[in-house]
């Protein structure tokens, strides 16, 4: 007996289950970044106490991470959002991911939990790239877009 791994890993339900792991942490990174910077911060061994401008500088990319959380769990209720879904979660995490990596070859290692935020963002961003030819295309070409072709 032979079993299709493709089958049980590269189906509809993995899609959400990919939308709902990349949207719950982007959301919840977010969520706890603009509301208690000073602590989400500290985890990493990074003081932002004081500096308001670091402080800033650091919310104002969680806005947009919060921003494209809500798009990647929109995916999970909307079957014709779930492509762009996972087109964002996969360019959000597998860019953090890779901006990280050329940090540490350029700049040298950071504290261990950015280490493990970086295998954590590439684990998810390739997730969701394995997992999107499986999202169902809700944009089919129009009639008179097929006959130029």
């Amino acid at each position: 007996m032979r079993v299709n791994l493709g089958k049980i890993f590269l189906g509809a339900d993995s899609v959400k289950l990919a939308l709902l792991l990349s949207g719950l942490v982007a959301v919840i990174i977010a969520i706890t970044i603009l509301l208690a910077p000073e602590a989400f911060y500290a985890g990493a061994g990074i003081e932002v106490v004081g500096d308001a401008t670091l402080v800033n500088e650091l919310k104002a990319p969680a806005g947009v991470l919060l921003a494209a959380g809500l798009l990647m769990l929109a995916g999970i209720f909307r079957a014709d959002l779930a492509k762009v879904s996972l087109v964002t979660a996969s360019v959000v995490y597998v860019s953090y991911g890779f901006a990280r990596l050329s940090s540490m070859a350029l700049d040298g290692l950071p504290d261990g939990a950015l280490i493990g935020a970086a295998s954590i963002e590439l684990f998810i961003g390739i997730a969701c790239l394995l997992v999107l030819p499986c999202a169902q295309d809700n944009y089919p070409q129009h009639e008179s877009t097929r006959r130029s072709q």
